[in-house]
């Protein structure tokens, strides 16, 4: 079944840290070592065990925990989620180089890593949104696309706001 058959997406507005659900999917940059915004927000949260835990995953090549467009997993420690889901955006260079594609496969993997811990309840920031730039209409479109069309046993997917206008985006994507 698809997420869009089988889950029900919310667009909510509030902080992605305080909400009760079995994973949360961080914005994370290919370190996993914590940064600004809600990659920030979510190690601050979750206190130092998760960059402790952050730390221990094994890295791909010097430097890189998690490529860009992949996601990997860990405790959630301080948070009411039990998962933090980290997933690397694009960094946004104009469209031309396969930033969608990348940005569409950070939704998708990380719907793959909660099924393969059983969670059915999953929270998504707008990821790439921020520093890296992404176009927000564009990433607002290409996250519900991605979650409706990606198989997953998720039963609840929450896409987060952080303030109105990505909130309105969230929920024109979701109203198409």
């Amino acid at each position: 079944m698809t997420a869009d058959e089988n889950a029900r997406i919310q667009v909510v507005f509030g902080n992605i840290t305080a909400l009760a659900v079995e994973a949360i999917v961080n914005a994370a940059n290919e370190r996993m070592l914590g940064g600004g915004g809600v990659d920030g927000a979510i190690h601050r949260a979750a206190g130092l065990e998760l960059l402790d835990a952050c730390r221990a995953v094994p890295e791909v090549r010097p430097g890189v925990r998690c490529p860009t467009g992949e996601s990997r997993i860990t405790p959630g420690f301080r948070l009411a989620a039990r998962h933090v889901i980290h997933t690397v955006g694009p960094v946004w260079a104009g469209g031309g180089y396969g930033e969608s594609d990348v940005l569409a496969s950070c939704y998708r993997r990380s719907l793959q890593v909660a099924d393969t811990l059983g969670a059915r309840s999953v929270a998504f920031p707008a990821i790439a949104t921020g520093v890296y730039g992404f176009p927000p209409d564009q990433a607002a479109r290409i996250a519900v696309d991605t979650i409706r069309s990606t198989p997953t046993a998720v039963e609840q997917v929450r896409l987060v706001a952080f303030d109105q206008a990505t909130r309105d985006l969230l929920a024109a994507a979701l109203d198409v």
